[in-house]
């Protein structure tokens, strides 16, 4: 059996859990022995903690250390999946606020229930979510596993914390390859992609034993992202901001009519800005992960802003032909054309300004990183 440990600056906190592991994981307990993988994205000593701990460690202790890594926890957790010796793994944070002592609990789980996935949870049975900072923290957690389970009420109908960092799995059951990982929550991702025999397991959610957490509101704007992502595709994000382009497309149509500028240039003014913040806007929410293998931030620019000009010139066209001759009400008809384009518009973005170039190794940029348990 092989825990994964995903790190970042934990150094005060690996002598503590490689001794309650060690002690947690005897021969009786984990026949054939157990290993600990740490998976290190540190900035500081932790490296070398691990190193100096593993020397003296009475079960063996492995690291990866990413240089440049990617896909945030979540991506430290597929490279410490992909690692693995054992033929069961266990997920589980470094600050001790999931305690080694429960690792046994869940083997014996998993052994007993043939379960892919068994799922430490703070919200089934004695389960407990005391360790959150506050009853802010609480709130959002609960909260925030309710949005989840509502977005997948079939692959989550028996798991009552999805948000939880600390779960079993056996490696085999799991795609590892479909997975895309990104911020922190890895057990949702891993959930939502493919169907899983899974079972929980309550677990009381300590306090930290050193450090602070790294959980942050861009963390937890970052959760609402994947979630939307993982339902409903890259054009999820795509569409909100689409929709926001569109308002505010209108609101400039009409504040500039209202001024008393004819509405063909108060047309073409709307197109032009909201062209230009949607790029931004897609740059940053819907194609981050695509920029690296994709051209240039000129060459993306060029071509999005010439194809979404030349379509916002048919549109303008077909406006002014409707408007004249038929419609007289440019603000109606300006907002059915967008809507047509909408599709076309994505389908253009994704194949053509950030299709990857062949050839091209794309990675997921680095988020910032924060631990489980939001």
């Amino acid at each position: 059996m092989t825990v994964v440990v995903p790190t970042y600056n934990e150094g005060p906190n690996v002598a503590e859990l490689v001794r309650r592991l060690a002690a947690a994981l005897d021969d009786d307990v984990v026949p054939g022995g157990a290993e600990v993988l740490f998976v290190d994205d540190s900035t500081d000593d932790t490296p070398a903690v691990i190193a100096g701990v593993a020397a003296q460690a009475p079960l063996p202790v492995r690291t990866i250390h990413r240089e440049r890594p990617t896909g945030g926890l979540s991506g430290a957790v597929v490279a410490g999946l992909e690692a693995a010796a054992g033929a069961r793994v266990v997920v589980m944070d470094g600050d001790l606020q999931h305690p080694p002592e429960m690792v046994p609990v869940l083997l014996t789980t998993a052994h007993e229930t043939g379960a892919d996935v068994v799922v430490a949870s703070r919200y089934t049975g004695r389960g407990d979510a005391g360790g959150l900072d506050g009853w802010w923290r609480r709130l959002v957690s609960k909260a925030s596993g309710l949005l989840a389970r509502s977005m997948f009420p079939v692959k989550l109908r028996d798991v009552s914390d999805p948000m939880t960092g600390f779960f079993l799995l056996r490696p085999g059951a799991v795609d590892v390859a479909a997975l895309h990982p990104r911020g922190f929550k890895i057990l949702l991702e891993i959930l939502a992609r493919q169907r899983l025999r899974v079972v929980e397991v309550p677990f009381v959610f300590g306090e930290r034993f050193a450090g602070r957490s790294k959980a942050t509101v861009a963390n937890g704007m970052r959760y609402v992202q994947q979630l939307t992502s993982l339902r409903f595709g890259r054009m999820s994000p795509f569409a909100v901001i689409g929709a926001l382009g569109a308002v505010l497309n209108l609101a400039i149509l009409a504040g500039l009519q209202g001024l008393g500028a004819h509405y063909l240039p108060a047309v073409i003014t709307a197109n032009a800005v909201t062209i230009v913040l949607n790029f931004l806007l897609q740059e940053r929410f819907v194609f981050a992960d695509l920029r690296d293998g994709a051209y240039s931030v000129a060459g993306r620019f060029a071509r999005s802003f010439a194809f979404n000009g030349t379509e916002a010139a048919v549109r303008t066209l077909l406006l002014w032909w409707i408007v004249e001759r038929a419609v007289p009400h440019p603000e109606l008809v300006q907002a059915v054309l967008i809507l047509v384009a909408f599709v076309v518009r994505f389908v253009f973005q994704s194949q053509v300004v950030y299709r990857p170039r062949q050839g091209a190794d794309v990675t997921e940029p680095t988020p910032s990183r924060a631990r489980p348990g939001l």
